[in-house]
């Protein structure tokens, strides 16, 4: 049976993902019930820099004003880290990470999409990072690009907003 995909209608195009629910149940599954429930409709990338990942998911991001943009959790709480040996799978171009707070289990609504090979926040590399793949784009990474190279602010916040205005799960 197929991985299930996802639309991420942003304000600067569409892209096309896969999720590894074969790999990443508990992850996967997370952005997809979140996704599901219209969470991430209207939010806003809080976070982008150049040459490393561009970072979503924050429930405050709804304003991209937000001061505290980037520090919300979800509504559904912390789901446990993943790091099953059979999905080593690195932060490779392309690919979806989740988010964390550094501390274990602390992934829950934000996620990243790498622009680069940021192999060091591999959970099974020997840094203190570790942000299991979940996901990767399988079409689209022009448009991942655009909201990469966006003018950005304080925070590495985008001067000009940059909106998913809604995903839409493939089962």
């Amino acid at each position: 049976m197929a991985n299930p995909t996802a639309t991420l209608e942003t304000s600067l195009g569409n892209v096309e993902i896969e999720l590894f629910t074969d790999l990443m149940p508990i992850t996967a599954g997370n952005f997809i019930e979140l996704a599901k429930s219209g969470f991430y409709d209207g939010l806003h990338f809080h976070r982008v820099i150049d040459g490393f990942m561009i970072q979503f998911g924050c429930p405050h991001s709804r304003d991209p004003n937000s001061p505290r943009a980037g520090t919300g959790d979800s509504p559904n709480g912390t789901i446990e880290d993943e790091h099953p040996e059979n999905a080593k799978l690195s932060n490779e171009p392309g690919t979806l990470s989740m988010a964390n707070t550094g501390r274990p289990n602390s992934g829950g609504c934000q996620f990243f999409i790498n622009t680069v090979h940021n192999a060091y926040l591999d959970w099974f590399s020997a840094g203190p990072s570790k942000h299991p793949v979940f996901g990767k784009v399988t079409s689209g990474m022009d448009v991942i690009k655009k909201i990469e190279s966006t003018q950005t602010g304080a925070g590495d916040r985008p001067v000009t907003p940059v909106q998913m205005v809604k995903v839409t799960v493939h089962d």
